[in-house]
């Protein structure tokens, strides 16, 4: 048998809709807030590449070597990877600090000893993937992820009774669909999304660096200004952050509706925050933000208002 894989596949993504809904045929599963990433096992080698390809596998080597342990010779799984608070929620802004250990939350094999699965109902694949993680034990660097009910409204409430960011709804009927998809809807209990940096506020009092960051998203086609974000930031990464700006400035606004604001610099739109928010009012304006940290798994052109998603 061939260690090799033989093709690279685009993650499928969830539809986001409104409320929470129960339908027959669907299961509900406990949405993560980490990392979405594939990996490749391919006899003792294996790969960790994020949605948009880029490689993932010295980041999370802990991931990559618990993948390596387990008995299929080759192996394709879709994931997240997560870590966890003192509550069992995963953080996203927790993967920013190094001293705490990712774990992988598996929700979907693709490929196993040979056999591609992807043409196959989501029910044979998590079977293929309960199966192929038999062997790795409850408290695992990877594991299955969690269905949360057979029901859709009580696996909303218990997401919400729990902190969890949502659900994802999946039709287990549903071959593998690279690419945005209805056949997976996710409805969210906490606001969070990527938005891109298009600029700074000059610092005030005590703070050093800058004030509050500018946030964008792309709405038809143009790059649309949400409003500030000011809080979420300790001394170490208001350093770090203005250093990764400094080769990003422009001298002029490259959102079609700035703010009339003064003491404002202007960056290149080239890199994406995550951000959680109370809501996006119906005038595009973030309330209540707060940065959680910086991701690179999505190209600039891909970070959309969530209405837009």
């Amino acid at each position: 048998m061939s260690a090799r894989i033989p093709f690279r596949v685009r993650p499928m993504l969830a539809t986001l809709v409104r409320k929470p809904f129960d339908k027959p045929g669907w299961v509900y599963e406990e949405k993560y807030d980490g990392y979405r990433i594939l990996s490749y096992k391919e006899g003792p080698r294996v790969t960790l590449l994020s949605r948009n390809a880029h490689d993932r596998t010295e980041t999370f080597s802990s991931v990559a070597k618990a993948i390596a342990a387990l008995p299929a010779r080759t192996l394709l799984l879709d994931g997240e990877v997560v870590v966890f608070d003192e509550r069992a929620v995963s953080r996203f802004q927790l993967l920013q600090n190094l001293k705490y250990r990712p774990r992988y939350a598996v929700f979907d094999c693709l490929y196993v000893n040979g056999r591609d699965l992807r043409a196959q109902p989501l029910v044979l694949r998590r079977a293929a993937l309960d199966e192929a993680l038999a062997r790795s034990k409850s408290n695992a660097t990877v594991f299955t992820s969690a269905v949360l009910s057979p029901d859709g409204l009580e696996a909303f409430a218990l997401a919400k009774r729990k902190g969890f960011e949502g659900v994802v709804a999946k039709d287990r009927s549903a071959r593998y669909i690279e690419g945005r998809s209805r056949k997976w809807l996710k409805f969210k209990v906490h606001q969070e999304d990527e938005f891109l940096i298009v600029g700074y506020t000059a610092p005030a009092g005590s703070r050093m660096h800058f004030g509050a960051l500018l946030l964008a998203a792309y709405n038809r086609g143009r790059l649309t200004y949400v409003g500030k974000v000011g809080t979420g930031f300790n001394r170490e990464s208001l350093g770090s952050l203005f250093r990764a700006f400094q080769p990003l400035i422009v001298g002029r606004a490259p959102v079609t509706n700035p703010p009339k604001e003064t003491n404002v610099t202007y960056l290149a739109p080239r890199l994406a925050a995550q951000i959680a928010y109370e809501e996006l009012t119906a005038d595009h304006k973030l309330r209540q933000p707060v940065f959680l940290g910086l991701r690179d798994d999505k190209r600039p052109r891909q970070v959309l208002l969530p209405e837009a998603k």
